[in-house]
């Protein structure tokens, strides 16, 4: 669970950064009622993520980053997310963004990542544009789901490349050519627009840029396209995109928040008896029954999804990177994962009775939380489809692998 770290020195140190986590998780668990109604993570709570260094997982070593294997990620979102599933989203998407760094120039990453309480985070987008000018690009665009993006110092945006006629920019393949441009949060509006079911406290709110020039060293790659060569030299994480690191790690934010909302129910089983029952719900065997089967679904879709992603960490350091067969493993285990959380959730909700019903329970928080982790694109039942399809040699777009 460790991962070593360049002092300021350059001497290496093991860090354990899956025991920090864990040492978070009173202030976390706290916290989560004020994180919930203000609807972004306190202060308090991001500057400990800050000092334990977790919101630096992702970044390289020379940047005082942790480089972290991927399965050692998922282990610590999955920590974070049992104490809260807001900040553990946020955690989970501002890492997987950091990997932008080893796409910048040394100099551009240190202006970005280099300061502590750096952070970087993005959201998606139908309507931007990057117009190329001479030494950079105009860009304009709004962009959505922007989680954490109150907590980060910088913001991206992805975007079309066009001409200043409005015609698309080609690459040397013909295609037309896209950019994520990196830019300060101060130059964009925020709008407050997260007033959702769960995840409230990602503050997940929409920003804009009208006309901000981005200078071409702030221009990254689409985050797979490397040379084989230059892949070979890199860490486990940047050999895996970020499509299958968003795949396993927001499935660690549904099994965390799944554990949690266990972790409550156990509790409340020895507490509670049901109104006109003689016994608490401990003693019933129908819950006996419930809550073994809930640990034993969270446990073996944990297990699949970190082993599948150990066995795939393996390869990708012997090959350069993922092959299409263990893209689509990663993802079959993480939207399983998220499936099977969000069903743990509901039947422990259930059980709860109306306890669960009351605004500001635990249950309640969890039970919307985990139907918004679901409602995701990296919850789609779809995904079992793309899988399918490649297990019987069906050819898909596989857009989201």
């Amino acid at each position: 669970m460790c991962a070593k770290l360049l002092t300021a020195g350059m001497v290496e140190v093991e860090v354990d950064y899956l025991a920090r986590a864990r040492a978070l998780t009173p202030l976390i668990g706290e916290a989560a009622p004020q994180i919930e109604a203000g609807r972004q993570l306190t202060d308090e709570v991001v500057s400990a993520l800050h000092e334990a260094g977790l919101f630096r997982l992702f970044l390289p070593r020379w940047l005082d980053g942790g480089e972290v294997a991927p399965s050692v990620f998922v282990e610590v979102i999955e920590t974070i997310a049992r104490a809260d599933a807001s900040t553990a989203w946020c955690l989970c998407q501002m890492n997987v963004c950091s990997i932008a760094s080893v796409y910048l120039t040394q100099a551009t990453a240190r202006q970005i990542f280099g300061e502590p309480g750096s952070a970087l985070a993005w959201g998606s987008t139908p309507n931007a544009k990057a117009v190329a000018v001479p030494g950079g690009y105009r860009v304009s665009g709004e962009w959505e789901f922007g989680s954490g993006c109150h907590h980060a110092t910088w913001l991206g945006g992805h975007c079309p490349v066009v001409e200043e006629d409005g015609s698309p920019r080609l690459d040397a393949h013909g295609q037309p050519l896209e950019r994520t441009l990196l830019f300060p949060k101060s130059s964009a509006n925020i709008a407050d627009v997260w007033n959702v079911l769960g995840l409230r406290g990602t503050g997940s709110d929409m920003y804009t840029l009208d006309e901000l020039f981005v200078p071409d060293d702030h221009a990254i790659l689409a985050l797979l396209q490397w040379p084989d060569a230059a892949r070979l030299k890199l860490a486990a994480p940047y050999r895996f995109g970020a499509s299958s690191l968003y795949a396993a790690g927001f499935a660690s934010v549904g099994l965390g928040n799944a554990r949690g909302t266990l972790d409550t129910f156990l509790d409340l089983a020895q507490r509670k008896t049901p109104r006109w029952g003689r016994n608490p719900l401990s003693e019933d065997a129908t819950v006996q029954i419930a809550v073994a089967k809930a640990d034993t679904e969270l446990e073996s879709s944990r297990v699949y999804l970190t082993q599948t992603l150990r066995e795939n960490e393996a390869a990708a350091m012997r090959h350069g990177g993922l092959t299409l067969d263990q893209r689509m493993k990663i993802r079959a285990a993480g939207t399983f994962a998220i499936r099977v959380a969000t069903g743990v959730v509901d039947h422990l909700y259930e059980m709860a009775g109306t306890t669960s019903i009351f605004a500001g329970n635990p249950f309640e928080r969890r039970f919307r939380d985990a139907h918004t982790v679901s409602q995701h694109l990296q919850g789609r039942v779809s995904h079992f489809e793309t899988v399918g399809k490649h297990l019987l040699g069906i050819e898909s777009e596989a857009r989201f692998v």
